[in-house]
């Protein structure tokens, strides 16, 4: 099956229609020409619902023009228009590009704007109501999806409103996000530490950190453990804003708090992506909507 349509889907495609609007000339014609013998009422002789009878009139001429002219608009729309499977048309006209025409001429009208907004600091840029605005706009349609409306995240997702940052909340460091996307990669942790105790304990001593319920004879023999988590979370478990990897001390758990979900996440590993925006968003688009993010946690 996945051959036909690799190989010969657009033939089918083509063939198909043509097809379909010769076959419908085909009907009209012999309907048209073949005589139906009549009774003297002018009666087919089709009865139904007791006394519905069907007349023996030809068709309008003016629906067989009208069934006609469809047919012609038809074949002049595939002549110019994608439709015959691959055929581009004469106008080589696609939704892509005209897309694209669209959002070239919405971007020179917006250039000016944009323009005002490039030449400020972020921190200023967050200040201006209209940038905010457009901020605003931007962050609906894109970041909701995944943040919020709100901004607030949800689990596995961030919160942008607090002071909590994985990579940093400085406007060059949420630009560097928002340009360039991260990937956030927590590996699987249960072997190094030595299967479910070594992770029950290194777990409870998690906890320790943020000053959250614990068992303290666990987390006394998950401390030692947990140097092998050093090496990303730092010796005191405050994480490294530049690989980011989570402060462990502040109680902010992203992927779920307590014993549980802390075991699942040493347990399992845990793989997070942002998408990078550089390829759908303008340097000055991204410049603006840096400033939105930042002011959500900085009013």
């Amino acid at each position: 099956m996945s051959d036909f349509i690799n190989n010969n889907w657009s033939v089918f495609i083509t063939v198909t229609t043509l097809l379909g609007m010769v076959g419908c000339l085909v009907l009209l014609y012999v309907t048209g020409r073949k005589k139906v013998v009549a009774r003297a009422d002018n009666t087919t002789g089709h009865v139904w619902d007791g006394d519905l009878r069907e007349m023996n009139n030809p068709l309008p001429l003016w629906w067989v023009g009208l069934f006609v002219l469809t047919i012609v608009f038809s074949a002049i729309y595939l002549a110019l228009y994608p439709g015959l499977g691959s055929n581009p048309g004469i106008l080589d006209w696609t939704s892509r590009g005209a897309l694209k025409k669209d959002m070239a001429t919405a971007a020179a009208e917006e250039a000016p704007l944009y323009a005002k907004f490039a030449s400020m600091p972020v921190e200023s840029v967050a200040k201006e109501p209209q940038a905010l605005a457009i901020g605003e706009r931007l962050f609906m349609n894109n970041c909701s999806q995944c943040h919020g409306s709100d901004a607030r995240g949800s689990k596995g997702f961030p919160n942008l409103t607090d002071h909590d940052w994985l990579y940093g909340g400085s406007p060059e460091q949420i630009k560097a996000t928002i340009t360039n996307g991260r990937n956030g990669v927590m590996p699987p942790m249960a072997a190094a530490l030595g299967g479910d105790e070594g992770v029950k304990n290194v777990a409870h001593y998690v906890l320790s950190l943020s000053g959250s319920q614990h068992d303290a004879t666990r987390a006394a023999a998950g401390q030692a453990q947990f140097v092998v988590c050093a090496a990303c979370h730092g010796p005191d478990g405050k994480g490294n804003p530049a690989i980011g990897s989570a402060n462990l001390t502040d109680n902010v758990w992203l992927h779920g708090a307590g014993e549980k979900a802390i075991m699942a996440m040493i347990q399992n590993g845990k793989n997070n992506v942002m998408p990078a925006w550089n390829e759908k968003f303008s340097p000055e688009q991204i410049h603006v909507l840096t400033a939105y993010v930042w002011g959500l946690s900085n009013k």
